[in-house]
């Protein structure tokens, strides 16, 4: 059972659920339409599903650290209503200039760092020269650069702000989709074609 397997590193604000800022009541926590339908679609096909976000909320001082728990019990709970699963999930509470001192550093594990990659591999058989990153973002894109991993930029949430300069910075991710389904398809695809 530990041969290693091609991993999606998902991204979760604009690329498993709606992008609606900072979520301070969990009930705000919506899946993008066929999202869920995705994740199964990987589960079933035996890639990896792991989660990898920023969620720098408690380092501004808008809730505490916990509160992430509480969303990810949400999303968790809304993908298996739907017969889907995250094998992991993995996320930086911290950000350089936040307002809590206790999160307040600059680290490895905010995107586009590469601990929460990094720790996924330690804990999982992840074939990472076999695995993609897929996120709205830049940062999601250089993270998949930064650990040798094909990249998916979606144009739900910020992706298609990202694509004409107007967030972030540009980047040239593997592939641009409209949506974590038409990844999923083409992630799908790309790995038959490698012979994966």
């Amino acid at each position: 059972m530990n041969e290693k397997r091609p991993a999606v590193f998902l991204d979760r604000d604009g690329t498993i659920n709606e992008e609606v800022g900072y979520i301070y009541d969990a009930q705000d926590l919506r899946l993008i339409p066929g999202a869920a339908d995705a994740i199964r679609r990987l589960n079933e096909a035996g890639i990896m599903a792991i989660l990898v976000t920023n969620q720098s909320g408690p380092a501004r001082g808008y809730y505490p650290e916990s509160h992430i728990g509480t969303l990810h019990q949400r999303l968790n709970d809304l993908l298996l209503d739907e017969g889907a699963l995250l094998d992991d999930l993995f996320y930086c509470p911290h950000l350089p200039d936040g307002t809590d001192p206790r999160y307040a550093i600059a680290c490895n594990c905010r995107k586009p760092g590469t601990q929460m990659v990094d720790e996924a591999v330690a804990k999982h058989p992840v074939d990472l020269a076999r695995s993609y990153v897929v996120g709205d973002k830049a940062t999601d894109v250089e993270l998949g650069h930064n650990a040798g991993c094909r990249t998916v930029l979606l144009q739900t949430g910020y992706g298609d702000r990202v694509l004409s300069g107007e967030y972030q910075w540009k980047v040239e991710p593997t592939h641009v989709a409209p949506d974590l389904s038409a990844a999923v398809d083409w992630i799908l695809a790309d790995l038959q074609a490698r012979g994966s």
